[in-house]
């Protein structure tokens, strides 16, 4: 599941790229792109892609935009056609797709396979040492505040058993935005399902315009307060239904 907004110079080479990584695993591997009305045309290009790749949907969302809601309709999406698991990674090719065949290893003993930038072997490259900096104290604040265990705990690129999702209520998620990776992470932990950190090699996007910015790691910092909140009144407990 690949969210995507403005993607359209990314978008091919991704594609390619995990059928590269794929190919050889036992797996049946399909992909959807969920694009929020891209105005540099990623969605018709997705379409135009579809054509020749049968394992390839397209999900176009005109309503309720933004990252957070993007991630759960995609979520949804994939249940509902039977997914045992399912994938979630960026579009800007900076999680590399040659690293799914490591995720899918590390789900024979773990609930969630969590591409991450901060265990040995894994790297964060490419990236001014201001926002490497700002990444590695923010995850400090996250650990801190909300007592996970995980060292990548804004990473995007995981890997999810069915159940997890299941028991984890997408309808009742707060976040919009970016802060849906925090959110679900959170979640999950309190229900107890297991998180196996994968390194992966973490390389800044190449092409087109990063859709993090300060607003953003502010938005997060706060939904970290929410979340923390939100856990004290019982709210998020009562909405988790692991079986």
């Amino acid at each position: 599941m690949v969210p995507t907004f403005n993607e359209r110079e990314n978008l091919e080479r991704l594609l390619q790229s995990v059928e590269m990584a794929t190919k050889d695993t036992p797996h049946r591997v399909e992909v959807l792109v969920v694009d929020d009305s891209s105005p540099d045309g990623t969605g018709e290009l997705a379409e135009t892609l579809r054509e020749q790749r049968p394992w390839l949907h397209v999900m176009h969302r005109v309503k309720r935009r933004g990252r957070g809601a993007a991630g759960v309709d995609g979520f949804k999406w994939a249940l509902d056609e039977g997914a045992d698991w399912i994938v979630e990674m960026d579009g800007d090719l900076s999680h590399d797709p040659a690293h799914l065949p490591d995720l899918f290893l590390a789900m024979e003993e773990a609930d969630v396979a969590l591409g991450s930038r901060f265990v040995e072997g894994g790297k964060d490259l490419e990236r001014t040492f201001l926002r490497r900096l700002i990444t590695r104290l923010a995850g400090r604040y996250v650990r801190a505040l909300l007592h996970l265990d995980i060292k990548d705990v804004s990473s995007g690129y995981r890997c999810f058993r069915r159940e997890v999702l299941d028991a984890i209520d997408l309808e009742d998620t707060v976040s919009t935005g970016p802060s849906i990776v925090l959110e679900l992470l959170y979640k999950l932990c309190l229900a107890g399902f297991t998180v196996k950190e994968v390194p992966i090699v973490f390389r800044d996007r190449r092409q087109g315009v990063t859709k993090l910015d300060y607003v953003t790691l502010m938005e997060t910092l706060v939904m970290v307060l929410r979340l923390r909140k939100m856990a004290g009144t019982g709210r998020i407990r009562s909405g988790l239904a692991r079986g």
